[in-house]
Order: C-alpha cells, then structure tokens, then sequence
C-alpha cells in the first residue's frame, strides 16, 4: 500500500460512524492522564495501596503497556489479510494509517473506544493484582498516553536534533521501508527482544 500524504481514508458510509473514527489527539491523551492520575489520587486516599506501591505498580503498568502496545501492533493491526473479512478488519483498524500516515485525526483511536478498553484492561488486571490495580492500571494509561503523544509527534513534526530522533526513524522504516519490522512506536525495547529491529545497513 503507497503512503498517501494527503487526504483521508472514508472508512463508513454512515456519517455518524465515519464522525466517531476521528479525534483531535489531545482529548485521548488528556482523558487517560486525568484516569492515571484519579486511580493513583483514589488508591492512595483509600489505603488500596502506599506511595511505595503506588510508584512501583505504576512503573509495571507502564512496562506491561509497552509489551501490549508492540503485541497489538504486530499481531492485530498487521492480521493476516487473506479473506476479504479480514482485508476490511485490518484496514479499518490500521491498514488506513499506513495509507495516510498524515492524517492527524487517525493516529489514536476513538476516545468512546480507548474508554471501553481502558475499562476492561482494569477489570482484567484487578483479578491478577487485587488492591495494585490502581497503580498498575494507571502505569499503563500513562504509558498509553505517552504511546499517543509519540506517535503524534513523529508523524506530524520534523525530528528533533537529539537522541529522540530514533523514535523518528524506528517507525519511519515501518511506514516507508518495511511494515514487518519496527513494531515499537514509544519504545524499541521488544522489538530489540522479539527479534523485530531492522537490519542495519552495511
């Protein structure tokens, strides 16, 4: 698929649909860093958990974020695309970014949807964690907000003159050069792990 620089992919007919796909990326970013800070503020208000726990939980969070992040990337936005079901599955999810990687308003999901997910990954974990789900659930939607406000940043500014400007490039190589590689948008680490980096060039 060429990257298109210009323009938007129409993904629904139905206008209301088409609406809800598009968001001005501040809101997702402000939403989950406003639940962070409420889960870490009610957590520690109510003895669900110390400063401690809460700092130690929320760097886990973020960690296990950044392994979800790069698993969702990989194995579900880049499905296998051998059925038309699946053609349009993938598309609607990711396929249409990499088409027009410019679009500002297709670099997060839907604020309706992050919300439903963000209410089920706290269910899901409460189970493994307990009462550390309020420092772990924020880690993760800190990290999250961090994912988005990256991956914002490297398709709609020019790459700052520093270290950073490897995050510039890592997903550069998965948009222009090679979309089986460089699975990793705040972070390289699993790709480094997993075996995912791009090959150097000799």
């Amino acid at each position: 698929m060429k990257p298109n620089h210009k323009g938007r992919a129409q993904l629904f007919q139905n206008p209301i649909l088409e609406k809800m796909t598009r968001t001005h990326i501040a809101i997702p970013i402000s939403i989950f860093l406003i639940i962070a800070t409420g889960l870490i503020y009610y957590g520690l208000t109510y003895s669900f958990i110390n400063v401690l726990e809460a700092v130690g939980f929320f760097f886990l969070g973020w960690f296990i974020f950044t392994l979800l992040e790069y698993m969702a990337h990989r194995y579900l936005f880049h499905i296998d695309t051998s059925t038309p079901t699946r053609e349009r599955l993938q598309y609607i999810l990711h396929g249409n970014h990499h088409e027009y990687p410019k679009d500002k308003k297709r670099l997060a999901m839907p604020p309706v949807v992050s919300i439903l997910y963000a209410s089920a990954f706290f269910f899901i974990f409460k189970l493994i964690f307990g009462q550390f789900v309020f420092g772990v659930v924020a880690g993760m939607l800190f990290g999250y907000a961090m994912y988005l406000f990256v991956h914002y940043a490297v398709h709609a500014y020019t790459p700052p003159k520093n270290f950073l400007k490897q995050l510039w490039i890592h997903h550069s190589i998965h948009h222009y050069k090679d979309p089986n590689v460089a699975y990793g948008v705040s972070s390289p680490l699993w790709d480094y792990i997993l075996g995912t980096m791009p090959k150097r060039s000799k």
